[in-house]
């Protein structure tokens, strides 16, 4: 068995292919970041319920896990696009969709 050990010329890359391609179209643009913003809102949502796992903001008993969920899943559905990461995470899929 004979192993290669050549390098990959640079030069060598045929682009043209790669031409053809254009930005993202304003369609694709709104649904990545409608989906950019929700992965914002999905991490704020754990962000939030594990530094607050072990407060008593919501009381004690039964149904204070329910309220400080319910709270936590809106506080991040409302801040949700506010934080940067959905636009930092917008700009590099957008750069990079091939």
């Amino acid at each position: 068995m004979e192993i290669s050990n050549q390098f990959l010329d640079i030069n060598s890359i045929n682009t043209t292919k790669y031409d053809n391609i254009s930005k993202v179209n304003q369609k694709d643009a709104e649904s990545l970041k409608a989906v950019c913003n929700n992965f914002e809102s999905f991490f704020m949502n754990h962000l939030l319920e594990t530094s607050l796992k072990s407060s008593k903001l919501a009381g004690e008993g039964t149904g204070s896990e329910i309220i400080k969920g319910m709270y936590t899943d809106a506080l991040s559905q409302k801040s949700s696009g506010s934080l940067g990461i959905s636009d930092m995470l917008f700009q590099f899929l957008s750069e990079n969709k091939t």
